[in-house]
């Protein structure tokens, strides 16, 4: 009889899209079952990844009440299942599973980190936040920081013990499917049909975002920096992708202003396959100001898409500055509109990047490796 692991994520997108068929090889060794808020999504990861799948259901802001009533009912999971191994990922069902876990007598508890948005708190919300994220860590057996730089980050802040820490790999939660992250995968029809779609002359210069629309992504400076761009060349665009969530982070009334009153910030909303959009794109902008280990950046850098990116943790391990992209400070519109123009009007200087950027991704993050050295450490839990 296999052994089970109960993989967690407070939303279900996150288990589809973030640890997407890594469930399913895991599956292959062990009994893999995933536990994420009830929707139609679950049912979605269940199908994909060929794993059974609980709903609980858990919400990404504190909601005390909520909280508790989650907390009991991941309890009844592990008190029923007797998993050999409890792996939480995202902040809320981190906290939540690791608790659960640890009061059901769970032998060996993992949470990877794979972004700390308390970095951006101040105040009374920060400290709420720093001594949540210390009980979190003292709950599980193992840390699994999903990058080098966020491992530092952990120690700095003395969350805990560098003893108790580990990056899988090189970095990432999942790695990259570098086959399906090929520019080769999108036929000159498809790229010439959305462009028409969206407007997009062959004279134009495509600036990319993908991710969430909010403050702490740099979206405020992205499009102020871009705005200023435009006035000048107005053959250039913004192509934005990804939900807005200004419930959660809103950007800045003006920033919105600019968005609907300049037709050449062109905006799909989420997207099913991002690939076709990067297809159409010069360059890659994301100037977010925190990052666990971002998948967009490994997805465009393997389009071979040269990066402009914040000097985060994450990013500023993805790209090289000078070799694969350009590494620019956080929260600085001015610096990024200069990495803007120089890849805009310096060609070779762009052509250099996009060509160290896919080899770069190849050697590092492929999915398969990932997953290996997941698997190993699995296998050493007795």
């Amino acid at each position: 009889m296999k052994k089970k692991i109960i993989r967690i994520t407070t939303i279900p997108g996150s288990l589809r899209v973030l640890l997407k068929e890594q469930l399913r090889f895991i599956n292959n060794h062990y009994e893999v079952i995933g536990v994420s808020s009830g929707s139609p999504t679950l049912e979605v990861v269940s199908r994909n990844e060929g794993i059974r799948t609980i709903p609980v259901n858990m919400t990404r802001t504190i909601t005390p009440l909520k909280d508790l009533k989650a907390l009991y009912q991941l309890y009844r999971v592990f008190k029923k299942e007797k998993p050999h191994i409890v792996h939480t990922h995202t902040p809320k069902a981190g906290t939540l599973g690791m608790i659960a876990a640890k009061l059901a007598g769970v032998p060996h508890r993992l949470h990877t980190i794979a972004g700390l948005p308390l970095l951006e708190a101040t105040g009374f919300k920060r400290k709420l936040l720093n001594t949540v994220e210390k009980l979190t860590y003292s709950c599980a057996t193992l840390v699994l920081p999903n990058s080098f730089a966020m491992q530092d980050i952990v120690i700095n802040e003395k969350f805990c013990k560098k003893e108790k820490l580990k990056v899988i790999g090189k970095g990432s939660s999942n790695g990259i499917d570098t086959d399906h992250y090929n520019k080769a995968t999108i036929s000159n029809e498809n790229i010439d049909n959305l462009k028409r779609e969206l407007n997009i002359e062959v004279s134009d210069t495509v600036f990319l975002f993908i991710g969430r629309v909010v403050k702490d992504k740099g979206v405020n400076e992205l499009v102020k920096a871009f705005d200023n761009i435009n006035k000048i060349h107005p053959n250039t665009k913004l192509l934005i992708v990804g939900p807005s969530e200004y419930n959660l982070d809103p950007v800045e009334e003006t920033t919105l202003s600019i968005m609907k009153s300049n037709k050449n910030i062109l905006e799909t909303g989420s997207v099913m396959d991002i690939r076709p959009y990067v297809a159409i794109s010069d360059i890659f902008t994301f100037p977010s100001y925190r990052e666990g280990f971002p998948n967009v950046v490994l997805q465009a850098s393997c389009m071979e898409m040269p990066c402009i990116v914040s000097d985060i943790n994450g990013c500023n391990e993805i790209i090289t500055n000078n070799f694969n992209g350009l590494i620019i400070p956080p929260k600085d519109s001015t610096k990024l509109e200069e990495a803007m123009l120089l890849l805009m009007n310096d060609s070779k200087i762009a052509e250099k990047l996009a060509l160290n950027a896919r080899p770069n991704i190849i050697e590092k993050y492929k999915r398969e490796f990932i997953w290996n050295e997941l698997l190993k450490l699995y296998n050493n839990l007795n």
